[in-house]
Protein backbone atom coordinates (compact mmCIF):
# COMPACT_ATOMS: atom_id res chain seq x y z
CA UNK A 1 0.00 0.00 0.00
CA UNK A 2 1.20 3.51 -0.80
CA UNK A 3 1.98 5.58 2.31
CA UNK A 4 2.10 9.28 1.64
CA UNK A 5 4.30 11.80 3.40
CA UNK A 6 1.88 14.46 4.61
CA UNK A 7 4.36 16.35 6.77
CA UNK A 8 4.56 20.04 5.88
CA UNK A 9 7.94 21.65 6.50
CA UNK A 10 9.72 24.82 5.47
CA UNK A 11 11.83 22.70 3.14
CA UNK A 12 8.81 21.16 1.44
CA UNK A 13 9.51 19.54 -1.90
CA UNK A 14 7.12 18.24 -4.50
CA UNK A 15 6.76 14.91 -6.21
CA UNK A 16 4.56 13.03 -8.68
CA UNK A 17 2.42 9.97 -7.92
CA UNK A 18 0.81 7.92 -10.69
CA UNK A 19 -2.20 5.68 -10.13
CA UNK A 20 -2.76 3.55 -13.22
CA UNK A 21 -4.45 0.38 -14.41
CA UNK A 22 -7.41 -0.84 -16.43
CA UNK A 23 -11.00 0.30 -16.18
CA UNK A 24 -12.80 -0.82 -13.00
CA UNK A 25 -9.51 -1.22 -11.12
CA UNK A 26 -10.23 1.53 -8.56
CA UNK A 27 -7.95 4.29 -9.88
CA UNK A 28 -10.33 7.17 -9.17
CA UNK A 29 -11.29 5.62 -5.83
CA UNK A 30 -7.62 5.65 -4.81
CA UNK A 31 -7.16 9.19 -6.13
CA UNK A 32 -10.08 10.41 -4.02
CA UNK A 33 -8.75 8.52 -0.97
CA UNK A 34 -5.35 10.18 -1.19
CA UNK A 35 -6.84 13.62 -1.78
CA UNK A 36 -9.18 13.29 1.19
CA UNK A 37 -6.26 12.29 3.41
CA UNK A 38 -4.41 15.39 2.24
CA UNK A 39 -7.45 17.47 3.22
CA UNK A 40 -7.49 15.86 6.68
CA UNK A 41 -3.83 16.87 6.97
CA UNK A 42 -4.99 20.46 6.40
CA UNK A 43 -3.39 20.74 2.98
CA UNK A 44 -5.02 22.79 0.25
CA UNK A 45 -6.05 20.60 -2.67
CA UNK A 46 -7.33 21.22 -6.19
CA UNK A 47 -8.60 18.54 -8.57
CA UNK A 48 -8.69 18.66 -12.36
CA UNK A 49 -10.14 16.48 -15.07
CA UNK A 50 -10.36 16.81 -18.88
CA UNK A 51 -13.46 18.58 -20.11
CA UNK A 52 -14.13 15.62 -22.43
CA UNK A 53 -15.06 13.50 -19.39
CA UNK A 54 -18.70 14.48 -18.97
CA UNK A 55 -20.04 11.07 -17.89
CA UNK A 56 -21.29 12.17 -14.46
CA UNK A 57 -20.90 15.82 -13.55
CA UNK A 58 -18.41 18.40 -14.81
CA UNK A 59 -17.95 19.78 -11.30
CA UNK A 60 -17.01 16.49 -9.61
CA UNK A 61 -14.81 13.46 -10.09
CA UNK A 62 -16.80 10.27 -9.42
CA UNK A 63 -15.53 6.76 -8.77
CA UNK A 64 -17.46 3.66 -9.86
CA UNK A 65 -18.36 3.23 -6.18
CA UNK A 66 -20.06 6.66 -6.35
CA UNK A 67 -17.54 8.42 -4.14
CA UNK A 68 -16.89 11.96 -5.31
CA UNK A 69 -14.69 14.98 -4.90
CA UNK A 70 -15.09 18.48 -6.30
CA UNK A 71 -13.09 19.11 -9.46
CA UNK A 72 -12.44 21.62 -12.22
CA UNK A 73 -12.91 20.59 -15.87
CA UNK A 74 -10.22 21.98 -18.19
CA UNK A 75 -9.81 21.78 -21.95
CA UNK A 76 -6.00 21.65 -22.06
CA UNK A 77 -3.13 20.86 -19.73
CA UNK A 78 -1.81 24.44 -19.65
CA UNK A 79 -5.01 25.48 -17.83
CA UNK A 80 -3.92 23.35 -14.87
CA UNK A 81 -0.71 25.31 -14.35
CA UNK A 82 -2.62 28.59 -14.25
CA UNK A 83 -5.27 27.36 -11.81
CA UNK A 84 -2.91 25.40 -9.52
CA UNK A 85 -1.34 28.39 -7.82
CA UNK A 86 -1.72 28.50 -4.04
CA UNK A 87 -2.40 24.78 -3.57
CA UNK A 88 -0.32 22.12 -1.80
CA UNK A 89 -1.71 19.09 -3.62
CA UNK A 90 -2.98 18.80 -7.19
CA UNK A 91 -5.08 15.83 -8.30
CA UNK A 92 -5.58 14.97 -11.98
CA UNK A 93 -8.06 12.32 -13.13
CA UNK A 94 -8.31 10.63 -16.56
CA UNK A 95 -4.86 11.92 -17.48
CA UNK A 96 -4.72 9.75 -20.61
CA UNK A 97 -7.13 12.19 -22.29
CA UNK A 98 -4.86 15.22 -21.83
CA UNK A 99 -2.40 16.52 -24.42
CA UNK A 100 1.30 15.65 -24.07
CA UNK A 101 1.91 19.01 -22.40
CA UNK A 102 0.58 17.44 -19.18
CA UNK A 103 4.01 15.83 -18.64
CA UNK A 104 5.83 19.17 -18.41
CA UNK A 105 3.00 20.69 -16.36
CA UNK A 106 3.24 17.92 -13.75
CA UNK A 107 7.03 18.20 -13.68
CA UNK A 108 6.88 21.99 -13.25
CA UNK A 109 4.33 21.74 -10.43
CA UNK A 110 6.42 19.13 -8.59
CA UNK A 111 9.52 21.29 -9.02
CA UNK A 112 7.61 24.16 -7.41
CA UNK A 113 7.01 22.05 -4.28
CA UNK A 114 3.56 20.69 -5.10
CA UNK A 115 2.48 17.09 -4.61
CA UNK A 116 0.90 15.94 -7.87
CA UNK A 117 -1.36 12.88 -7.89
CA UNK A 118 -2.33 11.60 -11.34
CA UNK A 119 -4.80 8.83 -12.20
CA UNK A 120 -5.33 7.36 -15.66
CA UNK A 121 -5.54 4.35 -17.93
CA UNK A 122 -2.10 3.03 -18.77
CA UNK A 123 -3.36 1.18 -21.89
CA UNK A 124 -6.12 1.81 -24.43
CA UNK A 125 -8.68 -0.78 -25.51
CA UNK A 126 -6.17 -2.30 -27.95
CA UNK A 127 -3.60 -2.87 -25.20
CA UNK A 128 -1.36 -0.02 -26.36
CA UNK A 129 0.19 2.52 -23.91
CA UNK A 130 -2.30 5.39 -23.71
CA UNK A 131 -1.47 9.02 -24.51
CA UNK A 132 0.90 10.78 -22.09
CA UNK A 133 0.65 8.07 -19.40
CA UNK A 134 3.93 6.25 -20.22
CA UNK A 135 5.91 9.50 -19.99
CA UNK A 136 4.14 10.50 -16.78
CA UNK A 137 5.02 7.13 -15.26
CA UNK A 138 8.65 7.64 -16.29
CA UNK A 139 9.06 10.96 -14.44
CA UNK A 140 7.04 10.00 -11.35
CA UNK A 141 8.57 9.19 -7.98
CA UNK A 142 5.77 6.73 -7.20
CA UNK A 143 3.76 4.50 -9.53
CA UNK A 144 0.86 2.38 -8.27
CA UNK A 145 -0.62 -0.10 -10.75
CA UNK A 146 -4.07 -1.35 -9.78
CA UNK A 147 -5.89 -4.35 -11.23
CA UNK A 148 -9.53 -5.10 -11.84
CA UNK A 149 -11.01 -8.61 -11.75
CA UNK A 150 -11.25 -10.38 -15.10
CA UNK A 151 -14.89 -10.68 -16.16
CA UNK A 152 -14.23 -14.10 -17.72
CA UNK A 153 -11.71 -15.89 -15.51
CA UNK A 154 -11.85 -14.12 -12.15
CA UNK A 155 -8.07 -13.57 -12.26
CA UNK A 156 -6.38 -10.18 -12.05
CA UNK A 157 -7.21 -8.01 -15.06
CA UNK A 158 -5.04 -5.33 -16.63
CA UNK A 159 -6.82 -4.88 -19.98
CA UNK A 160 -9.89 -2.75 -20.76
CA UNK A 161 -11.66 -4.72 -23.48
CA UNK A 162 -14.19 -2.71 -25.47
CA UNK A 163 -17.43 -4.58 -26.08
CA UNK A 164 -19.16 -1.81 -28.02
CA UNK A 165 -18.68 -1.48 -31.80
CA UNK A 166 -17.12 1.99 -31.55
CA UNK A 167 -13.54 1.86 -32.94
CA UNK A 168 -12.47 5.41 -32.02
CA UNK A 169 -9.57 5.72 -29.57
CA UNK A 170 -11.54 7.91 -27.18
CA UNK A 171 -14.87 6.38 -26.25
CA UNK A 172 -16.29 7.23 -22.85
CA UNK A 173 -18.32 4.47 -21.33
CA UNK A 174 -18.98 2.21 -18.39
CA UNK A 175 -19.95 -1.47 -18.10
CA UNK A 176 -22.06 -1.21 -21.23
CA UNK A 177 -18.93 -0.48 -23.27
CA UNK A 178 -16.01 -2.17 -21.49
CA UNK A 179 -15.07 -5.26 -19.54
CA UNK A 180 -11.83 -5.92 -17.65
CA UNK A 181 -9.83 -8.91 -18.91
CA UNK A 182 -6.67 -10.71 -17.88
CA UNK A 183 -3.77 -11.00 -20.31
CA UNK A 184 -4.78 -14.59 -21.18
CA UNK A 185 -8.44 -13.77 -21.89
CA UNK A 186 -7.49 -10.63 -23.81
CA UNK A 187 -5.12 -12.63 -26.05
CA UNK A 188 -7.80 -15.28 -26.62
CA UNK A 189 -10.15 -12.60 -27.96
CA UNK A 190 -7.44 -11.10 -30.18
CA UNK A 191 -6.72 -14.53 -31.70
CA UNK A 192 -10.42 -15.25 -32.15
CA UNK A 193 -10.97 -11.92 -33.93
CA UNK A 194 -7.89 -12.52 -36.07
CA UNK A 195 -9.14 -15.93 -37.23
CA UNK A 196 -12.60 -14.50 -37.91
CA UNK A 197 -11.12 -11.83 -40.19
CA UNK A 198 -8.97 -14.38 -42.03
CA UNK A 199 -11.94 -16.56 -42.97
CA UNK A 200 -13.05 -16.08 -46.62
Amino acid sequence: MFLENTLMTDGQFGWIEIICGSMFSGKTEELIRRLNRAKYAKQKIKVFKPIIDSRFNKHFVFSHDKNQIESKSVSKSSDIKIKAKGYDVIGIDEAQFFDNGIVKICNDLANEGIRVIVAGLDMDYKGVPFGPMPNLMAIAEYVTKLHAICAKSGNLANHSHRISNDKSLVHLGQKESYMPLSRVEFQKLIQKNKHTKEKP
